[in-house]
């Protein structure tokens, strides 16, 4: 790649940004994190853009890097979640079991859906990392597979075996829950 200007790189981010938002929105399901962690892809692309090999397009190298940041904030909440967890297991006065579920914030969901779509990302935030990333890549953002290969670094048949699986590990979290 030639060196990089100031304007080519607005072009990539015009190009790319809103998309990239996407992904990280879908993964992490709230607006502000979803705006700082997509700053935070396009900073480490301005950096590492004069390194970048060209063995894919540049927005499959974008949206890889939007994932992984995306499941990198993921891993990093959780850690800080289960040391809060171990801190607040119980309510300070009553010695009540405390459980809060987490709010959703995500600005596609219409409000007479919002509690289905609630809990579908609940569910959807119940699969592995690999399966949420490929699913949400390919049920939400309608990446075509051989796309979301690229992005995930996996082959075809890797990604068709995680969107199947995906959809299975869902079908029974979600018949618990309305057999509930």
């Amino acid at each position: 790649m030639d060196t990089l200007s100031d304007n080519s790189f607005q072009q990539i981010f015009e190009a790319n940004h809103k998309r990239a938002f996407n992904i990280c929105l879908n993964i992490v399901q709230n607006r502000e994190d979803a705006e700082d962690i997509t700053q935070e892809v396009f900073i480490e692309v301005h950096h590492s853009l004069h390194s970048f090999r060209e063995q894919s397009a540049v927005s499959t190298w974008i949206y890889r890097i939007a994932v992984n940041k995306s499941l990198d904030f993921i891993r990093a909440k959780k850690r800080k979640k289960r040391f809060a967890f171990i801190t607040q297991l119980f309510h300070p006065e009553s010695g009540e079991l405390l459980h809060e579920i987490s709010h959703f914030d995500h600005p596609g969901a219409i409000l007479e859906n919002k509690e289905r779509t609630e809990i579908l990302f609940m569910a959807i935030n119940k699969l592995p990392a690999n399966q949420k990333s490929a699913f949400i890549l390919h049920k939400i953002e309608g990446f075509q597979q051989k796309e979301i290969a690229l992005i995930m670094k996996l082959s075809e048949k890797s990604v068709e075996a995680l969107i199947h699986r995906s959809k299975a590990n869902l079908r029974k979290i979600l018949s618990k829950f309305y057999n509930e």
